[in-house]
């Protein structure tokens, strides 16, 4: 049904969406920044690579949590704050450690 009455995310296949994604950098940047200040010594790296952390953050976090938990639907979903920091944290030590 396409009209006044259909579903906006039926309509638009269930897209992110340009504010999902502004969401997402957002919180990958401020979910990497607290990754950056409880690492253990100086991080130096760019604004945008913080943010690539913390969104990767929240993936590893989120698969994590899945071996731990099961979900009830059985599907992926990302990690709550303490998972995605604790994610981008493990990355963070892999890009300290083998690509720095």
């Amino acid at each position: 049904m396409l009209g006044p009455g259909a579903p906006i995310l039926h309509f638009l296949g269930d897209s992110m969406g340009v504010m999902g994604l502004i969401s997402t950098v957002i919180v990958g940047l401020i979910v990497g920044i607290l990754a950056r200040w409880f690492y253990p010594g100086p991080v130096p790296m760019a604004w945008w690579l913080t943010a690539l952390i913390g969104i990767g953050g929240s993936i590893v976090g989120g698969f994590i949590s899945s071996l731990i938990w099961r979900s009830p639907d059985g599907r992926f979903h990302p990690a709550g704050w303490i998972m995605s920091i604790a994610g981008a944290m493990i990355l963070l030590w892999g890009y300290m450690n083998f690509v720095k």
